[in-house]
């Protein structure tokens, strides 16, 4: 059996998201991957990589696919938010030996659409040709929809690593039914790894009731926990040990 997780992080991110979830597992035996997702290893300030705008969700796969084979077996997948919808892609692929969905971005066919996710998205998908150019969340909208379990120096610290990501994966993911090429789309049968998938009640960007739905299309091999006190950020809050103890109670015993 293997001890080897890639954690797959999500919009706006890159390896530091992790750094919390790393430590305890690595202490706890475990040999655990971060990889940086296309045109992410890049200084928040910097001008964004040309073709981050047009970058697709199968291009993100595509590319992890590619990291994960040159493992020596298949590993645990450990996606938070888009990482989270990429590891739902992969394993759908045969590339997982387990599942751990924290707070996911749902699939092509579930609905999420609330007050909360509308506001934290309003301000990308209301700019003309957001589908082909690169942004970055402001700050504003980062501690409304992501952050605000955090104090707000914490906020603001957590804020200044974000870079820019990519429209179309907004896109993609977003308004999934008018996406002819269907990136997000994952086919459930395919997908026969046992799932922890994991939600925040306080999570306004993927609410909690979304994170359901997600559960019950993989209702044949999931696992559903839900935190009353966490958030989307659930991986870097106050308490996430309470979390991050959950997932290893799960992989130890339940898995």
């Amino acid at each position: 059996m293997t001890n080897d997780i890639v954690m797959i992080h999500g919009m706006w991110g890159s390896d530091w998201c992790w750094t919390f979830f790393k430590s305890y597992f690595e202490a706890r035996g475990y040999t655990c991957h971060v990889p940086v997702l296309r045109h992410h290893d890049i200084d928040p300030h910097d001008i964004p990589p040309e073709g981050l705008g047009t970058t697709s969700l199968l291009d993100y796969a595509d590319d992890l696919e590619a990291y994960i084979q040159k493992l020596d077996e298949k590993p645990i997948l450990m996606g938070h938010s888009m990482g989270g919808l990429l590891a739902q892609i992969l394993a759908a692929k045969g590339l997982a030996r387990t599942l751990v969905l924290m707070t996911p971005a749902p699939p092509a066919g579930i609905h999420c659409l609330s007050w909360s996710v509308i506001r934290s998205f309003l301000g990308l998908f209301t700019q003309w040709g957001f589908w082909q150019k690169p942004h970055r969340i402001s700050f504003e909208t980062a501690a409304y929809a992501i952050l605000h379990q955090l104090t707000e120096f914490r906020q603001k610290t957590e804020y200044q690593k974000m870079v820019y990501e990519s429209g179309r994966a907004a896109f993609e993911i977003g308004l999934w039914y008018l996406d002819h090429n269907r990136a997000s789309r994952v086919d459930e049968t395919k997908i026969t790894c046992p799932a922890l998938i994991v939600a925040g009640s306080q999570d306004r960007i993927v609410p909690a009731q979304v994170v359901r739905k997600i559960a019950e299309k993989y209702r044949h091999v999931a696992t559903f926990k839900e935190f009353k006190s966490h958030s989307h950020w659930l991986i870097g809050e106050d308490n996430w040990e309470t979390v991050a103890a959950c997932v290893l109670t799960w992989l130890e015993n339940g898995a």
